[in-house]
């Protein structure tokens, strides 16, 4: 079976609201298609592992994915996958089946004696649901000291070149809530109005700088934005309370203080989602994967930055130096008509393979 092949079969298996059945397969196929010693933990995660050696790289993904557009789901439930014009079409095949399937085929590929490292293929559960998975994992001690997470990394340099990211951003969400007194409308000064507070914080918010940082060469910006904001009961009363939702895009060693909102009376501020950021640290290890992915296509890649927040977070929070490959391109991933280039499957394929046997 190649990549191609593979891609299908696990892409046709609903994920969006229950992974298991996409893990089943994936542990199956390990077991019977492979040399490796295969596990499963209690949260889903599937992991396995060939070689040996002092030394641990990680070939990284996760099984699950977003709700389908109706258009991508049969009559009986199933995932619609369609392939045409060199792609593949269905709900996960960017996001992330068909890298899944790469690295499954590529850990499958390898000769184990001849490995200078013990590698690991693991794919995660609940990466759509906030990286819930690989949070999971490495609060259990899973802790490589190189990946290659396969999210996507293609066309970020130039169309169709697959690039090496070595950093990207994470995402802190959090919440302001402003308390006050209720009162009737017409007598305002009798009571303290949230929504005033509120807007106090939001001023706050808005002034901040955002951080940003630097990771061998490239900027990497983040950013502050309020988002929404809900408070208030009836047109004659006075808000009690308003809460404020604000979304952070942090960056690898720095966050926006937005703590100071917490200086105004009756604001207090409580963070609702922390994804970290990923930023390499060992550039040999990413000079490495670069000149893989080099020969590995026609094209010149680079290393770039990612905007949004992968399981290579959760990883890199662990001591992980981790790189991110992988055959989705900007605005796939997420869509009614996702697609991922098969070409591009086959690169990815090589590209893992190779990293392994070189590192």
């Amino acid at each position: 079976m190649d990549v191609a092949d593979l891609t299908r079969e696990l892409v046709s298996i609903p994920s969006h609201e229950d992974e298991t059945a996409a893990g089943d397969f994936v542990e199956s196929w390990l077991r019977e298609q492979t040399a490796a010693a295969v596990e499963r933990d209690e949260d889903g995660n599937v992991f396995a592992r060939v070689g040996e050696g002092e030394t641990t790289l990680a070939l990284a993904g996760h099984h699950d994915v977003v709700p389908p557009d109706d258009s991508q789901v049969d009559a009986d439930g199933s995932y619609v996958v369609e392939r045409r014009d060199g792609r593949l079409y269905g709900r996960g095949t960017a996001d992330m089946k068909g890298c899944v399937a790469a690295a499954m085929c590529a850990l499958r590929d390898v000769d184990p004696a001849a490995l200078g490292c013990e590698l690991v293929f693991v794919s995660f559960v609940a990466e759509e649901a906030g990286c819930l998975g690989s949070e999971a994992a490495v609060d259990d001690g899973f802790a490589p000291d190189y990946a290659v997470v396969g999210e996507g990394s293609t066309g970020y340099s130039a169309a169709g070149v697959t690039d090496v990211a070595v950093a990207h951003k994470g995402r802190r969400g959090s919440t302001i809530t402003a308390h006050g007194t209720a009162a009737h409308a017409s007598e305002p000064e009798s009571g303290e109005n949230a929504i005033y507070r509120a807007s106090d914080a939001v001023d706050v918010v808005r002034d901040l700088e955002f951080p940003s940082t630097d990771v061998m060469g490239h900027e990497v910006a983040g950013s502050v934005a309020v988002t929404e904001i809900d408070g208030g009961s009836a047109w004659n009363v006075v808000p009690e309370r308003c809460e404020v939702t604000v979304d952070e895009r942090t960056v690898p060693g720095e966050r926006a203080p937005i703590e100071r909102v917490e200086e105004l009376p009756g604001v207090e501020w409580t963070v609702d989602q922390d994804l970290p950021p990923m930023a390499c640290e060992d550039a040999a290890f990413a000079d490495l994967v670069l000149g893989v992915a080099a020969d590995s296509q026609d094209g010149t890649p680079e290393h770039v930055v990612k905007p949004h927040a992968t399981d290579a977070g959760n990883l890199a929070r662990a001591g992980t130096d981790c790189v991110v490959v992988g055959a989705a391109e900007p605005g796939e991933a997420h869509t009614a008509d996702e697609s991922v280039s098969l070409d591009v499957l086959e690169r990815c394929y090589r590209i893992y393979r190779s990293v392994a046997e070189r590192l």
